[in-house]
């Protein structure tokens, strides 16, 4: 289960660019290499991946063929219209995957209006709705992002979005050291372009931001 705060790593894909809905095996060979990697490096903390763009299925294998804890999946419920084109839900089908492929205890967390996207065709449904349809669907945790990656997600979503359900609500975009403190009620928070150099995320990694980042962490949780 996911624990607040417990410091863990996430794979992705990013530089694939640009992204499509077809996903070669090329790519889930490619993220599992990588995968099992890290996790010989990291043998104890909590390791996901996300396969962009949407390879939820792709995700779970790769997860379970090199031991990760957890993936991050797109278009769980209900439809919007992302970069690549028109995605639909998948909850149904990705549930039963897992089940199948005996990969049960990797978790799913799931975005919910996601970053990057339209919602115009679910403009009448409110995130605390579309929260509680993927908790109903049986989300093992929710990501609230803002419109991009990099950019500020909203606080008040996230305090509507913990109110509404009962599962982990985590943070999936636009956290840094000088507004972490307006997330400090989510379950979890996933950083990446506030780790690179100049703050964005092609860019290496910075070390000192780190260290600065999770100085900051480490005072507030005292």
């Amino acid at each position: 289960m996911l624990k607040p705060y417990q410091d863990g790593v996430m794979v992705e894909n990013m530089h694939d660019i640009p992204y499509s809905f077809s996903v070669g095996p090329e790519v889930s060979a490619c993220m599992a290499t990588v995968c099992a990697a890290v996790r010989g490096v990291c043998p104890h903390l909590p390791l996901g991946v996300q396969i962009l763009s949407s390879a939820n299925q792709q995700a779970l294998a790769v997860a379970l063929a090199s031991g990760m804890d957890f993936i991050r999946a797109e278009g769980f419920v209900f439809s919007h219209v992302a970069d690549e084109g028109l995605l639909n839900a998948c909850a149904g089908d990705l549930l039963r995957y897992r089940k199948q492929i005996g990969a049960e205890h990797v978790q799913i967390f799931t975005d919910i209006k996601k970053k990057h996207s339209s919602h115009a065709l679910t403009s009448d449904v409110s995130i605390e709705e579309t929260a509680r349809a993927a908790e109903f669907f049986l989300s093992d945790g929710l990501i609230v992002t803002g419109a991009a990656t990099g950019a500020q997600a909203d606080p008040r979503q996230l305090r509507e979005v913990s109110r509404s359900v009962r599962i982990p609500v985590l943070i999936g975009s636009g956290v840094t050291y000088d507004n972490v403190e307006h997330y400090l009620d989510a379950s979890g928070l996933i950083i990446g372009s506030h780790f690179k150099e100049g703050g964005h995320w092609a860019n290496a990694l910075d070390p000192e931001q780190v260290k600065r980042f999770m100085g900051k962490i480490r005072d507030l949780r005292q």
